[in-house]
């Protein structure tokens, strides 16, 4: 059993709210590359937006198609919702995956990345707006610049 097995069945919305023995406590905002990319999905969602299996979604993150990361109080295994179409992965995703993790960047790192707001682009937002309208080969060039 793989580190994504266990937690990417899990039911339902994360929760922001949990009681413990002592009452209600709140759970803290997301931080990070949680809150960088802010929507999520998780394989079970994967699974039913383009109607496959489970263990497909689970291959299409271990065969790096696409990136997850653990998110939320219970830890779930998520991917950032702009990685996913109705049909698939993005596919102009795994080559730049590629090319980051080249240069060195861990999975968390390369998300982080893609969803960093960069004015010097060709299109408003992130590199990954840019890959989403088409601008493939220049958010690869800026890959390739990071990695040397």
């Amino acid at each position: 059993m793989n580190s994504f097995d266990a937690a990417s069945t899990a039911p339902g919305p994360i929760e922001q709210d949990r009681t413990d023995s002592t009452g209600p406590t709140q759970v803290p905002p997301p931080t990070g590359v949680e809150a960088q990319v802010g929507n999520w999905l998780t394989v079970p969602d994967i699974a039913d937006r383009m109607g496959v299996r489970l263990s497909e979604v689970r291959r299409m993150i271990e065969d790096r198609e696409l990136l997850a990361a653990r998110i939320g109080p219970r830890s779930v295994v998520a991917v950032p919702a702009k990685f996913v179409t109705g049909e698939g992965p993005l596919p102009t995703l795994r080559g730049t995956f590629t090319v980051l993790a080249d240069g060195g960047m861990d999975d968390e790192q390369i998300i982080g990345w893609l969803f960093t707001p960069d004015e010097t682009l060709s299109v408003e937002g992130a590199p990954i707006d840019a890959l989403l309208a088409g601008r493939k080969k220049e958010v690869r060039r800026r890959a390739q610049e990071l990695a040397f």
